[in-house]
């Protein structure tokens, strides 16, 4: 059997658990629940009997001159010191075009790598090499359908594909100029 001392420690666990167990909820008191106020939302927007009517206006052009080049402009120039009545004195000016320079054109360059006569073959090795992470395209002229790689600004780049590609494909490409509006 056990020991009074066993049975006296074991009493005194046990009241002490249930002192620090229903203990507090006993001197704590009325609890407060709060409740949170929800506005509740409505399903369907209670619409006003009168409706709003829009008016369509008609679409209004501007007449703005466009000038022609090379063009004769004239602006009111004010010069320091003059007052409103010498305001009016023009000061022509003559706007010349520019023309437009693409610097890409002089310095892109391509693989031409070979020309097939069957296009279905030609457009399988542009697949083929677009898998392979290569910029390839084809390019129909009369009865023959071009494979190309590129274009790409730097010409050393296209130089070590055309040793990859010669390995690929068994075909020697050509390295040319890119001229965009002829690729």
């Amino acid at each position: 059997m056990a020991s009074k001392f066993q049975s006296r420690l074991v009493g005194t666990i046990i009241l002490v658990a249930v002192g620090i167990i229903v203990l507090p909820d006993l001197l704590d008191g009325e609890k407060l629940h709060y409740k949170e106020e929800v506005a509740s939302i409505p399903i369907k927007p209670e619409l006003d009997s009168e409706m709003e009517v829009f008016e369509l206006l008609d679409p209004v052009e501007d007449e703005i001159a466009l000038p022609e080049s090379p063009v004769d402009v004239v602006l009111n120039v004010a010069q320091e010191g003059d007052n409103e009545s010498n305001r009016d004195d023009p000061l022509p000016i003559k706007v010349k075009p520019v023309a437009e320079k693409n610097d890409y054109q002089d310095s892109a360059w391509i693989i031409q790598l070979m020309a097939l006569k069957n296009e279905e073959n030609a457009n399988t090795l542009v697949k083929d090499l677009q898998k392979r992470g290569y910029q390839a395209h084809t390019k129909k002229e009369n009865d023959f359908t071009r494979v190309i790689i590129g274009p790409d600004v730097s010409k050393s780049k296209l130089e070590q594909q055309l040793v990859e590609l010669d390995k690929i494909t068994g075909s020697n490409g050509r390295l040319l100029k890119f001229k965009p509006l002829n690729p």
